[in-house]
């Protein structure tokens, strides 16, 4: 009796656990008699058409979604992965459903919940940081291209995301997901994992389910590395697609935004709520004739058939479990009909150093105008005043130095012949000599690679513990890369990347739909510790 007694009592509490984690668990009525959606796993086609139906406001909707950041990332699990709250969310939410009362339901976003990561400006309560001290309190002057084209398409900014401090680009090694400001993110699957890259909070905030989808930045594996580690989509675009007015930078040559979601689906929408020529950022300019306002029409499940897609296995032999899934992958690759073809290089020597130093000359004039553009009332001037401040401020050097910045502030300006000959060697050899040139001899559609290994422990003593990647020939050229989850290895999931020539975003979408597909790896994370897996 005393056993049955135990049992029940521990079934009642495991009850009361999984509902304050899980609060859209079990739909509820409100006083107008329409349900609170279910916000696990929610695409965003289903969220429209329950806006449409009359099934769910958009103020039930924010709700949900904020009471899963309280319940999930600030306490519970504490993922960690979000800076800032919108203050003005639920205002906004209710200007939307007085739209949708009255019939007016238009924009390809209405309603729908999107974070952005905290180097993106929005002109709104919310300031933008880039994770540093030094720029709390900074509040743009006017929203980024990305922020006001998602506005424009009736998307909600339901807050900032965390990210690796000035988008990893500080120390000479530090933890990805670690800022000033918004201290460590945790990988939602298992807590003590890190969640890699600097768009860290995006990647962990989207697969928890925290907001619909999010919005991260790359220069080197920004938006690769996270959604490998959190079991998500990511789209690296072609450098100009999107415009990068408005973002902190770090490289003139190889910085874009880029969506991150739980199915390619919702990152081809929402990819194509945010292309065009941007007059304030000349690598748009090209774009022109190259982007599609809806990449949908390329989700083709039939499109692996007779393509020729080259392996890149480079990063392939340091981590046996993900060679396992590499290759299961490439089976069924071929099952749909694709033919496949190893490659071993695809970048020459010394490109891949002469990037770095490229992002050394262009991290110091891409962020002196950026601070500029703050107007007078930026709390800091340049970069030499940012290293100052670190000096004197408790937190910022507490684990990490920041030499990269120590060594961007000794480069000159960028008509230094040193900086003219980085930029050659790593544009020709990463595109002519490189991505364009191995798939020219091979005459591929695409090229595969394993994104990433497992996430590491979190380790805010060593830093990170890469162990493989593919992202630096996309990275490099600016070309565009896409991945999708492709497997777990002991409950943490592994990603596959699809990469190839400039402007190639259809093909690889349809691409790495079918993959997706067929597959369906994609699974919620269950927020354990390794002491609990």
């Amino acid at each position: 009796m005393k056993s049955k007694f135990t049992f029940l009592v521990w079934i009642l509490f495991m009850t009361i656990v999984f509902s304050a984690c899980n609060p859209q668990s079990q739909p509820h009525k409100n006083t107008a008699g329409n349900q609170s959606p279910n916000l696990e796993e929610i695409t965003i086609q289903q969220l429209i058409e329950g806006y449409k139906n009359h099934h769910f406001t958009v103020r039930q909707v924010v709700e949900g979604y904020i009471s899963r950041i309280n319940n999930l990332d600030k306490n519970g699990p504490q993922i960690n992965s979000m800076i800032v709250i919108n203050p003005d969310a639920l205002k906004i939410a209710d200007s939307l459903d007085k739209l949708l009362s009255e019939g007016k339901v238009s924009g390809t976003l209405f309603g729908v919940p999107v974070v952005l990561k905290d180097n993106i400006d929005t002109h709104d309560k919310m300031s933008t940081t880039a994770g540093s001290r030094a720029l709390a309190g900074s509040h743009p002057l006017k929203d980024s291209w990305v922020a006001a084209k998602l506005r424009n398409t009736g998307a909600i900014i339901l807050g900032k995301s965390n990210l690796s401090e000035w988008a990893n680009f500080r120390s000479s090694f530090s933890s990805s997901g670690w800022s000033g400001v918004g201290g460590q993110t945790n990988n939602p699957y298992i807590l003590d994992r890190n969640p890699c890259g600097s768009s860290a909070g995006t990647g962990a905030a989207v697969s928890a389910n925290l907001s619909q989808f999010g919005i991260g930045t790359e220069t080197n594996g920004s938006i690769m590395c996270p959604s490998n580690a959190n079991g998500v989509v990511g789209i690296k675009p072609t450098v100009g697609l999107i415009s990068r007015t408005g973002i902190v930078p770090i490289s003139f040559t190889q910085d874009t935004p880029g969506p991150m979601a739980r199915t390619v689906t919702d990152a081809a929408i929402a990819l194509g709520t945010m292309v065009g020529v941007d007059s304030s950022d000349s690598k748009t300019l090209d774009s022109k004739g190259h982007y599609f306002t809806d990449y949908t029409q390329f989700l083709k499940t039939g499109s692996l058939k007779g393509k020729r897609i080259g392996l890149y296995t480079a990063p392939m032999g340091r981590n046996y479990k993900v060679d396992t899934l590499v290759n299961r992958a490439v089976r069924f690759l071929k099952h749909r009909g694709a033919i496949v073809v190893k490659i071993k290089q695809i970048l020459p020597p010394k490109v891949e150093s002469a990037s770095f130093q490229v992002l050394l000359y262009e991290f110091k004039n891409g962020l002196n105008n950026y601070l500029k553009s703050l107007g007078p009332e930026a709390p800091v001037k340049n970069l030499k005043q940012i290293i100052a401040f670190n000096k004197k401020d408790s937190v910022e050097l507490k684990y990490f130095d920041q030499k990269l910045l120590l060594m961007t502030e000794a480069k000159g300006n960028l008509n230094s012949p040193q900086y003219k000959k980085a930029l050659k060697i790593m544009t020709t050899g990463s595109r002519k000599n490189g991505i364009d040139k191995v798939m020219g001899q091979y005459n591929l559609d695409a090229i595969i690679g394993p994104t990433g290994s497992p996430a590491w422990k979190t380790d805010l003593v060593d830093g990170d513990h890469f162990m493989l990647g593919s992202s630096s020939p996309a990275a490099i050229s600016g070309y565009p890369s896409i991945t999708v989850p492709m497997g777990f290895v002991q409950g943490l999931p592994v990603g596959l990347s699809f990469f190839g020539r400039k402007w190639s975003e259809p093909l690889l979408i349809s691409l790495a739909y079918s993959f997706e597909q067929g597959t369906h790896i994609r699974k919620a994370p269950g927020y354990i510790t390794s002491d609990t897996h």
